[in-house]
């Protein structure tokens, strides 16, 4: 979160809900993502295997005001392109490209019928389209390379990088402190097969019967993203019918969304099904393995692949022109979601045909993001102060052990031999 304002950001979902919730609101709730920022969208498989576009990310997901999703959508275009050095014409362009996607492609679901809406989803044809729409020939051609990228990003890509073969059996390397193995001794794997039952009864019926058909390997401890720092996150390895028949689960930590203070609590008691329950109904297309889990200690977690065909740009390396056609793709995308769980007509009423919506989440996005510079310069500077303590990666070389609970809890626990900057 220190290194730029955009950074900052990303990291600070709870700042900007408590600031919308200060706010008059359209009353028009839809099942929000939470934090719509642009990291948050991206390729992933569908199940039919197709590679599709769409949020990634419901920590926080939660039925709230629709214009929630779309001012943290916009603001993070206006700090990326900020971030990237842009005019302040090309950052008032790629803006309110965002804000218009959003509001034409409601409009666009307004008049379809609810089945065509279920259906619709953003897959590589759509993808070409929005490239071509870019930059030509030349944008669908990086389109088509994209996708590509995405599909070596499978199951095999994950386990060359994570697991190694000892002995002749695989496991997860150890590599800290974005990676660390946890030994499966005798009293830890009943509970892990504890657990894996448990998380199985949250799986739909036909994947209830396919998980069945894998056994437990291995399980590490894996370091999650900026916006979950702080969130307990393993992995689990899982072998089907042979050495070359593997999945890698990713099980992580959910806890209550930072929208409930400004709408309302969750109507599930489960944090891991809040989340699973408002991917499933937002997203065109969900993971197989989307499931939840609670530790007897009380802890959450829902759990998803570790990666199948996962893939967002790195938006630093855009140029303007791309960006801009990022922030239509993440625009009309946001808009498909909404109208899943809302009422697109209703929405599409609100805001009209003209650019008044555009232009106000346009000033909306430069002036909050000016905020979110004055709160990062203070953040910063209170770390350099040291009213902040903040743990940087070289200085983690804890070992983390594995501690389960009779109880089924799951927690990393450090040594006394990690020297943590700031306790």
């Amino acid at each position: 979160m220190s290194v730029n304002p955009f950074t900052f950001y990303r990291g600070s979902a709870l700042t900007m809900a408590t600031d919308l919730g200060t706010r008059p609101n359209s009353g028009l709730n839809v099942q929000l993502c939470g934090d719509a920022h642009l990291s948050n969208f991206g390729l992933f498989a569908a199940p039919d295997r197709a590679v599709i576009f769409d949020i990634n990310d419901f920590d926080e997901t939660l039925p709230g005001p629709f214009e929630f999703d779309v001012a943290r959508l916009t603001t993070s275009f206006t700090l990326a392109a900020q971030n990237n050095g842009f005019s302040g014409v090309e950052i008032e362009n790629i803006t309110l490209a965002a804000a218009n996607s959003y509001r034409t492609a409601i409009a666009e679901f307004a008049k379809m019928g609810e089945l065509e809406i279920w259906y619709n989803r953003v897959d590589a044809s759509v993808l070409s389209g929005w490239g071509r729409d870019a930059a030509g020939a030349k944008g669908a051609q990086a389109a088509k390379r994209t996708i590509a990228k995405a599909q070596k990003r499978d199951t095999w890509s994950a386990l060359s990088k994570l697991t190694e073969v000892v002995d002749g059996g695989r496991q997860f390397i150890n590599a800290p402190p974005v990676l660390v193995r946890i030994s499966l001794e005798s009293d830890v794997h009943p509970i892990i097969g504890g657990l894996l039952e448990q998380y199985r009864g949250s799986l739909i019926d036909d994947r209830r019967e396919l998980l069945s058909r894998f056994r437990l390997l291995d399980v590490g401890h894996k370091v999650v993203g900026v916006g979950s720092v702080g969130l307990l996150a393993f992995v689990i390895l899982l072998q089907g019918r042979d050495e070359s028949d593997l999945l890698v689960l990713q099980v992580k930590q959910a806890v209550r969304s930072v929208l409930e203070p400004v709408t309302a609590p969750s109507e599930f008691d489960k944090q891991g099904e809040r989340v699973v329950s408002g991917q499933r109904l937002t997203q065109a297309a969900s993971d197989i393995f989307l499931g939840w889990i609670r530790g007897k200690q009380g802890r959450d977690f829902y759990i998803r692949q570790l990666r199948d065909m996962k893939w967002s740009p790195d938006v630093t390396l855009l140029a303007p022109a791309y960006l801009r056609a990022y922030a239509m793709i993440c625009g009309h995308t946001l808009a498909r979601a909404h109208a899943r769980s809302g009422d697109a007509i209703a929405i599409d009423s609100y805001l009209g045909t003209s650019a008044k919506f555009d232009n106000a989440m346009l000033n909306f996005g430069l002036a909050y993001a000016e905020q979110v510079g004055k709160d990062f310069a203070r953040y910063t500077d209170a770390i350099a102060s040291g009213r902040v303590a903040v743990t940087r990666d070289e200085v983690v070389t804890a070992n983390l052990a594995f501690a389960a609970s009779a109880e089924y809890g799951i927690q990393a626990v450090r040594t006394p031999t990690a020297e943590l900057a700031g306790g």
